[in-house]
């Protein structure tokens, strides 16, 4: 007969030429399957077949609604019963036998890797079928130790070799426990484990089904897992995109064999496939979860994996961490601490109630309350969840004076817990709805003295960084306080000022020390001085040039950072009329230049309004700054004549303050051609900036100033139009206030009211500012309407009266 095999090799008659092998009888032979009997039966004809395949004839034949036929002679028949064949399948069973054992014998010659690669593969093949055939003859094929040849062929350099190789093993041990112990022997397992990577696929594919019956023995699971590198690829090959579905399907059903080991359970987790762990986390023995969570809590994972694990097993987690179990308690609590720090798993712990335990957690005191070192894990737990940009109601965890337990939890523990103390009141001084419950227990407590001498702490980063981070909050609500705390104690402000000057590339807590500094009452004289006193200004303004140079790296904070630099400079225009080593430094500093400049930071507008502010604080000035040159008494040519005298002309004089001016030394607009670049700003998207810009500009209008030069100088930079824009436009009463003070200065100037007087649009705007606005800005634009003779001026009709 010609049979067909797994192996696309010959089938059994092709032996029969071998040595000691019988050749096959045709009576062994079955004439449906034409292969040899194992189950031989007789029908009522004395025909022989095997009975699985005349039972499916005859099934074929009811099926159809024929009667039972013989499938060889067509011959109908009464019955379709058969009798088995004993003495035929006794004797097929003597032969088969016979030759397995003939078939062995050569196999053990041929089993050896100097032997011709047809004749190795041709004795595999032959292993194979003896075992699938009757599986009796393991112990025959252990007996012969063959194991161990096939073992061997594995070091062959032919893949092809080593393919059959891992065939015939994994058909020798299904099933057989001592035949699997004695492939695990040696380094076999190591072997095997190697070839999950440096196997072709079919290799990969014939090693990993190996791998999976070995598995089925929990002794063995243990040894496979000790295999360094074993876990790692079988992992791997679960999670590929592999086109070989049978690898992944029996690396997956490998892994889930060994999921009976604990250790192996921890180390699936530590690469990636963490369903295990978390399936004993949920349905394991008390022991069994603690030894869960603690691990979990000591796992890098990334923050998909977070949310997966707080989806799964976070409820979990919550009741362990309310357990009266102290162990329990803490595994919890530490695997919580793992997983809070996302935002997106830290919402699915809200949503299951994580709050309500934690901070019964943190500030319960009595029987099984928490160790300090265990309160600051929870403590870091509501840090994580407080400052999540997630949008919830927090609200409940500034009830019930739990800020004021806060206060007093600060005061009273050590630096570690401390500092994540402070990290919560951060993240409840961030959102809008809890942040005057904190301000308001800060000033009834008076903590801010205790909060700000954190400010020098040196030995640890952390707590000094989030102690900046929460005054930085605190400072627009409580900048008066804040202030009078940094004046009244020595060193803070200095510490201060040092954090911002460290030369290192731009950080979190510069960015936000600047910001706090910043949010400090810009007319705090004594501050100012203080700031004076401590070289401040000096290292501000070099960091400021620093980073417009680029010489100051740090793109993550350099925005903040520089915005909270220029606000501190800028508060010293404001002590000009108190402190004249204001002046002095901005002159020495050239800090008009400085904040021209620094009008042009576009897509920063706090910039370049406080920019703008800062120069018309520094405009102001220019009037006592310039110096009126000194001039020589007129020319007489006799006293008859003292008329026709002539006075000096001296050139170079300043168009609006009529004397020697100068950007740096009496910060000058005009000579500084500052003009040009605060009208460009008028146009400018956001209001503030352009009311600062406008404020600017109005200081060359001053009453003390010839107002007229003043006005021809916006009209020479093309100010007016802008001016008379930003008034129509009507955008917020702040900006209508200012616009309509500079508008009434114009059209002081005859020859523009007459130009303006029929200006629909310019009435209207100053006609509702004379309807609507505050009681100054109404007196303005009546008197603004007079000019353009919307409103009789009537102090010439009525005599004057002493």
């Amino acid at each position: 007969m010609v049979g067909s095999s797994e192996d696309g090799n010959q089938s059994d008659d092709s032996s029969q030429f071998e040595r000691g092998v019988d050749h096959i009888y045709e009576a062994f032979i079955c004439p449906l399957t034409k292969e040899v009997m194992h189950d031989p039966v007789t029908l009522e004809n004395g025909r022989t077949f095997e009975r699985e395949a005349i039972e499916k004839w005859f099934k074929e034949c009811r099926d159809s609604g024929r009667p039972p036929s013989c499938p060889l002679t067509s011959q109908e028949l009464s019955s379709a019963d058969v009798s088995p064949s004993i003495a035929l399948r006794n004797t097929i069973e003597e032969w088969r036998s016979r030759n397995d054992a003939a078939k062995l014998d050569i196999a053990r010659h041929s089993l050896f890797l100097g032997n011709a690669e047809t004749d190795i593969l041709q004795a595999l093949m032959h292993v194979r079928q003896i075992c699938r055939t009757i599986r009796s003859n393991r112990q025959g094929v252990r007996n012969a130790q063959l194991i161990r040849m096939v073992i061997d062929l594995l070091k062959s350099s032919s893949h092809k070799v080593r393919y059959k190789a891992l065939q015939t093993l994994q058909v020798v041990v299904e099933g057989d426990d001592e035949s699997k112990a004695i492939v695990a022997e040696g380094d076999t397992v190591r072997t095997l484990v190697k070839f999950l990577s440096h196997e072709p696929s079919k290799g990969r594919e014939a090693a990993v089904s190996l791998l999976f019956e070995l598995s089925k023995s929990e002794a063995l699971c243990e040894k496979i897992g000790s295999i360094h590198g074993a876990l790692i690829l079988l992992v791997s090959l679960t999670s590929s995109n592999s086109e070989n579905v049978s690898i992944v399907e029996k690396a997956d059903r490998t892994l889930e064999n060994m999921e009976r080991s604990e250790e192996i359970v921890r180390q699936m987790a530590s690469y990636g496939r963490l369903q295990p762990l978390l399936g004993k986390l949920l349905e394991g023995s008390p022991e069994t979860k603690v030894s869960m969570a603690s691990f979990l809590g000591e796992l890098p994972l990334n923050n998909e994996v977070k949310v997966l694990v707080a989806q799964t097993v976070g409820s979990s987690l919550v009741d362990l961490m309310r357990s009266g179990d102290m162990p329990q308690r803490e595994a919890a609590l530490r695997a919580l601490n793992k997983i809070s720090s996302f935002e997106g798993s830290a919402k699915v712990l809200i949503s299951i109630g994580i709050l309500p335990p934690l901070i019964k957690d943190l500030f319960y005191v009595g029987p099984n309350n928490l160790p300090i070192r265990l309160k600051e894990v929870s403590a870091t737990i509501l840090a994580n969840i407080v400052n999540i940009g997630y949008d919830y109601d927090k609200a409940t965890l500034v009830s019930d004076n739990r800020v004021e337990n806060l206060l007093h939890l600060i005061s009273n523990t050590g630096p570690a817990i401390q500092c994540k103390l402070l990290e919560v009141l951060v993240g409840l001084t961030s959102c809008p709805k809890t942040v005057p419950k904190v301000v308001y227990a800060i000033k009834t407590s008076g903590a801010i003295i205790s909060l700000v001498q954190f400010i020098e702490v040196r030995e640890n980063d952390d707590l000094r960084l989030a102690s900046i981070k929460l005054l930085h909050n605190l400072s627009p609500f409580m900048s008066e306080e804040l202030a009078k705390a940094l004046c009244g104690t020595a060193g803070q402000l200095g510490s201060l000022v040092a954090i911002i000057s460290e030369n290192t590339p731009i950080t979190e807590e510069q960015a936000a020390a600047a910001g706090l500094l910043a949010e400090l009452p810009d007319r705090d004289l004594g501050l100012t001085q203080e700031m004076l006193e401590v070289g401040a200004f000096e290292k501000i303004i070099s960091k400021v040039i620093g980073i417009r140079q680029g010489d100051i790296k740090g793109m993550r904070f350099v925005s903040p950072f520089l915005e909270g630099l220029v606000r501190i400079l800028a508060r010293i225009t404001f002590a000009f009329n108190k402190e004249t080593r204001a002046i002095t430094f901005c002159q020495e500093h050239n800090v008009a230049t400085l904040f021209l400049h620094l009008l042009q930071s576009n897509g920063q507008d706090n910039i370049q309004m406080v920019s703008a502010m800062a120069l018309e604080n520094l405009s102001l000035e220019s009037m006592h700054l310039t110096r009126i040159p000194d001039l020589p008494p007129p020319n007489y040519c006799g006293s008859i004549f003292s008329c026709m005298s002539k006075p000096h002309v001296v050139n170079g004089l300043c168009k609006i303050h009529q004397g020697i001016c100068s950007l740096r030394d009496t910060f000058c607009l005009v000579e500084g051609q500052a003009v040009e670049k605060l009208v460009a700003l008028l146009d400018h998207g956001n209001e503030k900036v352009v009311e600062a810009a406008l404020a600017a500009l109005s200081s060359l209008l001053e009453d003390k100033l010839d107002v007229e030069k003043g006005v021809n100088i916006l009209d020479e930079a093309g100010g007016i139009t802008h001016i008379l824009t930003v008034l129509k436009e009507n955008r917020s009463e702040r900006l209508t206030r200012r616009a309509v003070w500079v508008v009434e200065r114009i059209l002081r100037i005859e020859d523009i009211a007459r130009e303006l007087a029929e200006e629909q649009a310019l009435s209207a705007a100053l006609v509702d500012a004379f309807q609507n606005a505050d009681f100054r800005t109404r007196q303005i634009a009546e008197n603004a309407l007079k000019h353009i003779d919307k409103i009789p001026n009537f102090s010439g009709i009525f005599p004057s009266m002493a």
